[in-house]
């Protein structure tokens, strides 16, 4: 049978039982309306108890995962200029690095030694990198190292790609799936979804200097599940957006997955792959301030007056959704400050003037929400690299069935401050403690090992110790302070 998403309700409240045991089961989905409704609404714990449901038909009451794998950030050259960046550098900076291939190597070699199965390559815009040497290094790791699957470049890399190579093609999408071709050819396997941030247009054009847009960015990810690969999604927030931009991308993430799942069920097929690829995870945190100048702008509420009126952000959510636009503004202004209503929405010239940083509670809220907006995709990832090991832990109540990484290196959160590294044996404790049995998984999501039995990671641990969260490793030290570029 062809793929149908499920049903909507949009006359029923949010917090009606019947729809959200719909949703749980998988037989209903929420509206962008109901969504908000339940951010604002709901009780954090019951909202968590209705993620966990829906978690639970999805996967079982039984195992919860995680990869080995290690974030190689194989340069740090950008030619992008995100306020919420503290990794970026100029090329002619003192700290400026790319990664020879050996050093790659070398890297991946550890990871296979503790039993690593996947790489996760991502790294600066660096338009001193030809398409040859891309092509070159992943043929090098694929000779040296063929079981280890490549998940690599992200798309704003592969955005910028098309403005450095210029490849042929009448269309973006057409220069897309060019490059694309030639890097799978050579030993890409999948995507990451980095760089997703937030998609609405005037939150992504304030916090986003010189990084692709949305279209741009979905589109992306699309081609490359017309060419049957398998790719993850992302978003950063806690920042200058409104809570109705969360849902906004939500939304966005979940109907370019019906594309891609009724493409599939179409039959439509690429040479040498079984199946059209799509988002097989999502995973979502908090914006990490520190070393970064959008971390500089003054928080919310600061002044207390502030709290009695509404954030800018929201303001600005709200003015697009209402269509308050001045006469002449096209459609992409939507989200635009500019063009709300200043006397509707007094605090719109405050956007991007503010933060509104997210705690646990907002996280857990966030995420459990995006369990149940998501009907489409599989897995939720807990975000403990940015959040630390326990709240990572208690996401795992809250919607999240995956664990992410045993991450031996990261380089670009924690660049903003977070340096939370945790081993095997410690993860698998989280999962258990839990009350759940930790299993290893791969890149699709696919069971690997199932750690049931006395020979467990973490059951084996006799002095804990020795195994606790730790400094993880960074290419480069910072030697310089970010400036503050965000506009006015």
């Amino acid at each position: 049978m062809p793929y149908t998403p499920p049903a909507t309700h949009p006359h029923l409240s949010a917090l009606d039982e019947g729809l959200l045991h719909a949703v749980a089961a998988g037989h209903a989905r929420l509206t962008g309306e109901q969504a908000m409704e339940l951010f604002r609404s709901m009780p954090l714990p019951a909202l968590g108890r209705w993620a966990d449901a829906r978690c639970r038909v999805m996967h079982g009451d039984h195992l919860r995962t995680y990869v080995i794998d290690r974030n190689i950030n194989y340069t740090n050259v950008c030619n992008a200029k995100c306020t919420f960046c503290a990794f970026r550098r100029d090329g002619t900076d003192v700290d400026a690095y790319t990664l020879e291939p050996s050093k790659i190597l070398e890297k991946i070699g550890e990871l296979v030694a503790i039993g690593g199965t996947q790489v996760l390559m991502q790294g600066g815009m660096n338009p001193d990198l030809p398409l040859d040497w891309y092509l070159k290094l992943l043929r090098t790791i694929k000779e040296a190292y063929p079981q280890v699957h490549i998940h690599a470049f992200s798309p704003p890399e592969f955005v910028e790609f098309v403005h450095f190579f210029d490849p042929p093609g009448a269309t973006f999408e057409d220069k897309v799936r060019w490059v694309m071709v030639r890097l799978r050819e050579a030993g890409l396997d999948s995507l990451p979804g980095g760089g997703g941030e937030i998609f609405a247009p005037a939150v992504r054009r304030k916090i986003g200097l010189g990084k692709c847009d949305a279209e741009s960015w979905l589109t992306t990810m699309y081609v490359a599940h017309t060419l049957g690969m398998f790719t993850s999604a992302t978003m950063m927030f806690g920042h200058i957006e409104g809570h109705a931009d969360r849902i906004h991308h939500m939304l966005l993430v979940r109907e370019w997955q019906d594309r891609a799942l009724a493409l599939a069920d179409a039959g439509n097929r690429t040479p040498g792959n079984s199946l059209t690829g799509h988002y097989t995870a999502f995973i979502s945190w908090p914006f990490q301030r520190e070393n970064t100048p959008l971390g500089r702008v003054p928080d919310w509420g600061r002044d207390a007056r502030e709290l009695e009126m509404e954030f800018p952000g929201d303001a600005v959510a709200r003015g697009a959704a209402n269509g308050d636009l001045p006469e002449g503004r096209r459609a992409a202004d939507a989200y635009d400050y500019e063009a709300i209503d200043r006397e509707k929405y007094p605090t719109a010239h405050l956007f991007g003037k503010r933060v509104r940083m997210s705690g646990a509670s907002d996280y857990l809220r966030t995420q459990a929400l995006s369990r149940l907006v998501l009907d489409n995709v599989y897995s939720i990832g807990a975000s403990w690299v940015t959040m630390g090991p326990h709240v990572g832990q208690v996401a795992l109540a809250y919607g999240a069935n995956d664990m992410g990484s045993v991450m031996m290196e990261e380089n670009v959160v924690s660049s903003a401050g977070t340096t939370y590294c945790l081993d095997e044996a410690l993860i698998c404790r989280l999962i258990r403690e839990a009350g759940f049995t930790p299993a290893q998984r791969d890149n699709y999501y696919d069971v690997l090992r199932v750690h049931d039995g006395a020979d467990s990671p973490d059951l084996l641990v006799t002095d804990w110790s020795t195994h606790r969260a730790r400094k993880m490793h960074q290419e480069a030290p910072r030697v310089a302070k970010a400036e503050l570029t965000v506009s006015r």
